[in-house]
């Protein structure tokens, strides 16, 4: 379906890198069939390097005879780059954008340009082993869509949604998920670092008890709270170590920076800049 298919990508990060990788190793295109526009000539010049795909500085020049675009910018860029891109689009491409809180109605009026999917991936599709949500516009074929899930596919799990909400709260849930996951980590190994850890032992230790845990997650029909519950004794370590947790608001503060994310990701698609949430606002 994808075969011989132009794929072209407006954005040449590490999310565009991503996806190329993922395109790649399994075997959905060909390199010769990718091409990736961005304003740095180092990165363009590393990428087909690496990857043996076509590269350029001009977007205009990247759509020529492209079956998909992948808009990969940053949101703040978006603006100005559909604004030069509009009407260039080839009339039947497939738009596919992973630009945190653009939504399909702006997509759709900047490029002069009907069939969106808008989706939202997250930093493990990277290692193919991401999560992404994704709709679409109502004028995408049955054929595009197959297109859009191939090529999300490459990136791990997909879930499509009809409402184009959800993706907002896919953002501040899955998008921005690994960040918080991360800092969870990081906190784990300064506090066995503390206790007396070399760093490299603390860092063994946490890694592995993620993975199993998730794994452990995955094969186990339980409720997470039942699964929690396991592993805390009467008057044992984890439940002391949970009480402290809880009297912290670790609960608390992880829903209201969900939140934030959440209204951010909104705000971003309204076009509007904001700080952050003051204490205690809501």
């Amino acid at each position: 379906m994808l075969v011989n298919t132009r794929i072209a990508f407006i954005g040449s990060g590490v999310m565009a890198e991503a996806m190329i990788t993922g395109l790649l190793r399994k075997k959905v295109t060909s390199a010769n069939c990718i091409i990736a526009s961005g304003p740095r000539v180092d990165r363009g010049d590393y990428l087909r390097e690496k990857y043996y795909i076509g590269v350029t500085t001009d977007n205009v020049e990247a759509l020529r005879e492209a079956g998909v675009v992948v808009l990969s910018v940053k949101p703040q860029m978006l603006a100005t780059v559909i604004s030069d891109l509009h009407g260039a689009v080839p009339p039947e491409a497939l738009v596919l954008s992973i630009i945190a809180g653009a939504k399909i109605n702006s997509i759709e009026q900047g490029l002069g340009h009907v069939s969106i999917v808008r989706s939202m991936p997250n930093t493990p599709a990277q290692i193919g082993e991401g999560i992404t949500v994704w709709t679409t516009s109502n004028a995408v074929s049955d054929t595009q869509r197959e297109q859009a899930r191939m090529i999300l596919t490459a990136l791990g799990e997909e879930v499509f949604v009809e409402d184009e909400d959800f993706l907002d709260m896919a953002t501040a849930l899955s998008g921005t998920g690994p960040a918080y996951v991360f800092l969870f980590m990081e906190a784990m190994v300064d506090a066995g670092v503390h206790l007396g850890f070399p760093r490299y032992i603390a860092e063994k230790l946490v890694i592995q008890t993620l993975r199993g845990s998730v794994e452990y997650v995955r094969q186990a029909p339980d409720h997470l709270a039942r699964l929690r519950n396991q592993v805390t004794s009467p008057g044992g370590t984890s439940a002391e170590a949970l009480y402290f947790l809880e009297r912290a608001g670790f609960r608390t503060a992880l829903s209201r920076a969900i939140w934030a994310a959440y209204q951010r990701s909104v705000t971003l698609g309204e076009g509007k800049k904001k700080g952050r949430l003051a204490e205690g606002e809501e």
